[in-house]
């Protein structure tokens, strides 16, 4: 079966500043990020973990073949970002799954992201110290 006829179904997933373009295809739950597996590329084990979530929510887990080209942004960012589009992806190929999906949280994108530092402090909120004399 080659990815012509089969039905390929992309989403993108975003966190922090991480971007996960995923692409899911019927097969026998082969997981790959960036041409590696997802074990070997999210070295600790709970990023793994947290990838895969919405396939092990929708019990998908051995049904589709996941393909990800990560960009940007740490490891935990990057885990956040393919669970993100792999929940996309699976709300694209069964509407049915959205309310499963979204109910464990998968499909609402974590919005936070790092402050930028302000000209003339140390940090984003942080104050120099204040000195009356």
């Amino acid at each position: 079966m080659s990815i012509a006829d089969s039905s390929v179904i992309a989403a993108t997933g975003r966190r922090k500043t991480a971007t996960a373009r995923v692409r899911i295809i019927e097969g026998t739950g082969k997981l790959l990020a960036n041409g590696r597996s997802f074990d070997a590329y999210f070295t600790p084990e709970n990023f793994a973990k947290a990838a895969t979530a919405p396939l092990i929510t929708a019990e998908m887990r051995d049904k589709f073949d996941v393909t990800a080209n990560v960009s940007g942004g740490g490891v935990a960012g990057q885990a956040g970002a393919v669970a993100h589009g792999i929940a996309r992806a699976l709300q694209k190929f069964d509407p049915e799954l959205r309310a499963v999906l979204k109910k464990a949280g998968h499909l609402t994108r974590d919005p936070r992201e790092k402050e930028r530092k302000k000209p003339g402090q140390p940090g984003a909120r942080k104050r120099f110290q204040f000195s009356k004399r």
